[in-house]
């Protein structure tokens, strides 16, 4: 056996601490501009519409699932901090792009679209981020590692847009620079923020982070992609194939988890404009408020885990994880008589309350209160009846939001940290760049595809038809995850190098 010096053991977990800071960051590089992309993009771009913000917003994460298994391929044969730097480096570039997309005369959408596709490319780094995690933990830390990388990634989106709000007191004009031809405002002042912080990362990489590599008992040994000091005695522990049904199923699990967290997060702010009459404003602050609580309990959720887990195992926590967000999501189906209010045009009460469906047999005429508005400038609010479902779909009441908001709230980050978990597990002390870039291609890709589902299902058929069909895809994660239940275990344990 190889013992781990004390020297060796702090210049392992330094690295791994460097590592927490690069996944804090990139996550601050994505929420830090979301609440200001809008009013920016009709800023210096009065031909953009609301399509192509969908468009930006996506284009984070294409860059992400692009970038992913190419830094991580990279990361296996190459010392990590190549693509580490690099890809640090093209976010703080991608940044500074974003603060001058004001200055060409024409076709600034198309800038600023570039410049979030890089920012999400450089966010590709998080693969190489947790195979090295991955790598430099034995069993017994990988859990607490896992979920101290997601903890950070979680303070990261909850970071990001107080770093916004607060960024806002310099104002829409700001201070302008002539000789650099740059407006510092509360649009650019964050973006530059989060390249300041991304160059802080650089020197950090250059200076502390070190290539660590243990095997599952915690002995250390060479990194293929390292000079660094180490034993090639223990190299036997990586013979054995990978049982890549195991991946093949923890990879659908993990895009299924993405997939219902991005459509939570997409159908935050129309369901409650639907169900609850709030105007756009009311909508984004107090939808606001909610998900910077559950990134609070997020966090807290994390720390629990890494305790649970030791006494439960990571496939029971992932399997209660689970079952819980579908608990969620079937509470938010609705089930009363109540209708919401409906957002009818040029009536100046914009709302008509409705408590029974079959009042929809009543002629147009005879609904009350249909008056000619006094003011066209007040903003209709409730259901609209473009959405042909609001006329006959009970409304979702506020304990039921608030509720399935707290269920999604806990269960979502229990299988999003098992998931990375038992994968890095399963893969074993094998390097894992390319595997883990894929994971995070999915994750990205459930990320791009959860606002397109609910932008046609929600709109087209309603929250019954759009939750109920989340139930059903949760539903089939669970039956697949009984399946694949047995082989969901450590690389060592499956060629009996170590006991479950």
């Amino acid at each position: 056996d190889v013992v781990e010096t004390q020297e060796h053991y702090k210049s392992r977990w330094r690295s791994i601490w460097i590592m927490y800071l690069t996944m804090f960051l990139s996550s601050v590089g994505f929420s830090i501009v979301i609440m200001s992309v809008w009013p920016y993009l009709q800023k210096i771009d009065p031909t953009a519409d609301a399509s192509f913000l969908g468009w930006i917003i996506a284009s984070y994460s294409i860059g992400q699932m692009v970038a992913s298994p190419l830094f991580g391929l990279w990361s296996n044969y190459r010392p990590r901090k190549e693509p580490l730097v690099i890809s640090t480096a093209i976010s703080v570039a991608a940044n500074c792009l974003y603060a001058y997309v004001h200055v060409p005369h024409s076709h600034n959408k198309y800038y600023m679209l570039t410049a979030r596709a890089l920012v999400g490319f450089g966010a590709g780094n998080v693969a190489v981020v947790r195979s090295y995690i991955a790598g430099a933990t034995s069993l017994t830390e990988r859990t607490s590692a896992m979920a101290n990388t997601s903890a950070c990634q979680a303070v990261g989106f909850i970071l990001g847009p107080v770093f916004q709000t607060c960024f806002t007191l310099i104002g829409e004009e700001g201070i302008t620079w002539k000789f650099l031809c740059l407006q510092l405002n509360m649009y650019t002042a964050p973006v530059l923020f989060g390249a300041l912080l991304g160059v802080i990362n650089i020197i950090l990489i250059f200076a502390i982070f070190r290539e660590h590599r243990v095997d599952d008992m915690g002995r250390q040994y060479k990194s293929i992609n390292s000079d660094g000091e180490g034993s090639d005695v223990l190299d036997q522990s990586t013979e054995g194939s990978i049982d890549h049904v195991a991946v093949v199923a923890l990879n659908i699990l993990f895009f299924v988890i993405l997939f219902v967290f991005a459509v939570f997060e997409t159908i935050a702010t129309p369901l409650t404009m639907d169900m609850y009459s709030w105007t756009r404003k009311e909508a984004v602050f107090y939808n606001g408020i909610i998900l910077s609580a559950i990134g609070i309990e997020s966090v807290i959720v994390f720390m629990v885990v890494k305790i649970l887990s030791k006494k439960t195992g990571e496939r029971a926590i992932l399997h209660a994880g689970l079952l819980i967000v579908l608990v969620g999501f079937f509470i938010l189906l609705p089930w009363g008589k109540k209708l919401p209010n409906i957002q009818w045009q040029d009536i100046k009460n914009t709302t008509i309350p409705r408590t029974d469906p079959s009042e929809m047999l009543a002629p147009f005429w005879s609904l009350p209160e249909l008056q000619l508005p006094s003011n066209h400038t007040a903003e209709p609010v409730g259901c609209p009846v473009t959405q042909s479902w609001c006329l006959n779909t009970p409304m979702i009441y506020l304990a039921q939001y608030i509720s399935s908001d707290v269920l999604i709230g806990l269960g979502y980050p229990v299988c999003n940290v098992m998931s990375y978990t038992l994968y890095s597990k399963v893969l074993g002390p094998k390097p894992q760049g390319v595997y883990m870039g894929w994971l995070t291609a999915s994750g990205s890709g459930a990320r791009i595809l959860g606002p397109v589902f609910v932008s046609q299902i929600y709109t087209h058929l309603g929250p019954r038809w759009a939750f109920s069909l989340i139930c059903g895809v949760v539903v089939i994660s669970l039956l697949l995850l009984e399946i694949v239940y047995k082989r969901l275990i450590a690389f060592s344990v499956r060629y009996g190098r170590m006991q479950e």
